[in-house]
């Protein structure tokens, strides 16, 4: 029984696939220049590449749009995928466009014809999370408005917005243009689709370049957004609490035992998650120390003043991100590396930290 239900359902993606072929054909992977593609190189001498090159943005008239909503997002030109300005991933590694899904399947989703110019944000599933917004996207926004001009957008293609991305688009005057669900419309065709690079993301695994992290962006982005801030706290101690998440990596088996540890030492004890952005943006700001375990939050070190001291605890396994962003804005960085935690108790946590060795990094604080 089990045997024919699987028959049956490679029998069914089959039937779809050639379908979808025959409305909207294969989709090639050539050499050849594409036809209706402009390439729009940015001339701009501080909005640079790590390696000082120009960011490129693709113009596609009548262009073609397809993503999986997980991993790869398809640009295509006359059923020829775009190699340079699409975006493959698979299990996390940035690979040729040859191995596109749509190379393969096609376009299995129904088309979604859509008027005017449509600048596409989408990569796969990634820009919900704090960091990729706004290391990935919002820079993105910046590298449009300088080479394309936001004013010639009409419609924003990417995941459904959640509450926190529409207050900082406000933020950056971004409220007339209309949004795209990219994972209700996962294949769209439009007059023009707009496509900048990525601002530091070109092969392999997207931690391991995150090593090359732009300056220009964390600049940009304080500059942006520190001004905005009404708030002005005077706490200067900061641990954060990671017990919100919903996701069980890089908690701290013993937390409470380490909230309990920094608040007699005058430490307030945050969730980020519950906290508008601007104050956050005003805690990171004002805090002279801030203690936490790896995870999204750590991106508003951004805004943090020159020689703040942080320490991060984190599994060996995880990327340095935040170290990086620490390099560039020039904050007082140490990490603790956490002890490995048995498969038995990992249900509660993934790392664990002993106080004292947090003690001893803040002991003359």
């Amino acid at each position: 029984m089990k045997i024919l239900k699987e028959l049956s359902k490679s029998l069914y993606r089959i039937i779809i696939k050639y379908i979808f072929f025959i409305i909207y054909g294969r989709i090639y992977f050539k050499n050849k220049k594409p036809k209706n593609v402009k390439v729009i190189n940015l001339k701009h001498s501080k909005v640079k590449k790590y390696n000082y090159s120009s960011y490129k943005i693709y113009v596609i008239n009548n262009g073609r749009l397809c993503t999986d909503g997980v991993e790869q997002v398809a640009l295509i030109d006359d059923n020829q995928i775009l190699k340079e300005a699409s975006y493959t991933q698979i299990k996390g590694n940035l690979v040729t466009s040859k191995r596109n899904f749509t190379v393969n399947r096609g376009t299995p989703y129904l088309l979604k014809r859509i008027n005017g110019n449509v600048l596409s944000l989408a990569q796969g599933a990634s820009g919900n999370n704090y960091f990729h917004w706004m290391f990935d996207i919002i820079p993105k926004i910046k590298i449009i408005s300088l080479g394309y001009g936001l004013k010639n957008i009409d419609h924003f293609y990417m995941p459904k917005l959640q509450s926190f991305q529409k207050k900082i688009l406000k933020t950056l005057k971004i409220k007339k243009i209309k949004f795209i669900d990219s994972n209700k419309y996962k294949h769209i065709q439009a007059d023009n689709l707009i496509v900048p690079e990525h601002p530091w993301y070109f092969k392999g695994k997207i931690f391991k370049q995150a090593n090359y992290l732009p300056k220009w962006i964390v600049n940009w982005l304080q500059a942006t957004f520190i001004k905005n801030s009404k708030y002005n706290s005077k706490i200067n101690k900061l641990f954060i609490d990671r017990s919100e998440s919903k996701f069980n990596h890089c908690k701290l088996i013993n937390n409470n035992e380490i909230i309990i540890t920094l608040k007699k030492r005058g430490f307030k004890i945050i969730q980020v998650g519950k906290l508008s952005f601007e104050r956050q943006i005003s805690l990171f700001r004002n805090a002279k120390v801030i203690i936490g375990p790896h995870g999204a939050a750590f991106t508003n070190l951004l805004f943090c003043r020159r020689k703040t001291k942080i320490i991060e605890v984190k599994p060996k396994n995880r990327p340095n991100n935040y170290k990086i962003i620490s390099k560039i804005n020039n904050l007082k960085y140490k990490q603790l590396i956490s002890s490995s935690i048995s498969k038995k108790k990992i249900i509660n946590g993934d790392m664990y930290i002993d106080p004292k060795k947090i003690l001893l990094e803040i002991k003359n604080e």
